[in-house]
């Protein structure tokens, strides 16, 4: 196993025991609990990121093109009528406590769905390695993805290359696309997955992965929930907000994580056009 650091956490700290998924995301990047919430859970999610979809599709800079056929989205928490229970499920907030330390920050809330056509998209990870995980080996955010259908082989699954995010190469273009010439690499250590409705991911986004070619005529929504540690700047990306009423209406436990701005009335977020979305584009 490669030599890693992370924060040490008491495990009366936690919720769940979690140190099996701390070792496969330093190992392989990536973990899982399967069934957390019911299939009814899954069904009442693909409604809101539909209905929040099809409000980002009626404005200009609603969604961003990830690629053909496939788009992301940002969205507010409190567009989510699950979004409570996703944040405040034992296993969430156990792993992000072990991983990043009892301080870590929810950054995120967003989505993509590759529709009928959305092609392979090239080997990616989300942003450029940070610093500390360069140097020590240590990583300083995770993405939660929450599928909100049940995954069959032509929709089109996630595909990732298993203990890949500790790559790095100076030839990764942007810090986050490795050259055709690695994809050997990339091929050889694939997963693709095949979550079902309640199943709940948790990955480093430095490991490489793709979106692979929905054969479908149907789409695969998935939801992203993004969590940094103290030190990661992830946050600086997005705009998320929540409105005063709501605010109050969380748990404290909550609120000390949700790192957002707190405003009167909530207006709709226009996505940002990163690098990624421009390459995505080319695949």
């Amino acid at each position: 196993m490669s030599p890693h650091t992370h924060p040490t956490v008491t495990p009366d700290a936690l919720d769940v025991d979690v140190t099996a998924d701390v070792e496969a995301l330093y190992e392989d990047g990536i973990t899982a609990r399967k069934g957390a919430f019911t299939p009814e859970w899954a069904d009442r999610l693909r409604e809101d990121i539909e209905t929040a979809f099809e409000e980002a599709r009626s404005r200009p800079g609603g969604a961003v093109g990830r690629g053909p056929h496939r788009y992301y989205v940002e969205i507010h928490p409190e567009q989510l009528r699950g979004f409570v229970d996703l944040v405040d499920h034992p296993w969430v907030r156990s792993l992000c406590t072990a991983v990043l330390g009892p301080d870590y920050r929810i950054v995120e809330v967003g989505f993509d769905v590759p529709f009928e056509g959305a092609v392979n998209q090239p080997w990616h990870r989300d942003f450029p390695m940070p610093e500390e995980t360069r140097a020590e080996r240590r990583l300083t955010s995770l993405a939660f993805n929450v599928t909100a259908v049940d995954t069959e082989e032509d929709m089109g699954p996630f595909e990732i290359a298993l203990g890949t995010q500790w790559d790095d190469s100076p030839e990764f273009g942007h810090g986050m696309f490795p050259p055709r010439s690695h994809y050997p690499r990339y091929e050889e250590r694939a997963v693709r997955k095949y979550p079902r409705r309640g199943d709940i991911s948790a990955r480093s986004a430095l490991t490489i992965h793709r979106g692979t070619r929905n054969h479908s005529a149907k789409s695969r929504p998935v939801l992203v929930l993004g969590v940094d540690g103290p030190e990661a700047t992830n946050g600086e990306r997005h705009d998320a907000a929540v409105t005063r009423a709501y605010w109050e209406s969380l748990p404290e436990r909550i609120r000390r994580h949700l790192d957002c701005e707190i405003v009167d009335v909530l207006r709709p977020i226009t996505q940002k056009h990163t690098i990624e979305g421009l390459v995505m584009g080319d695949a």
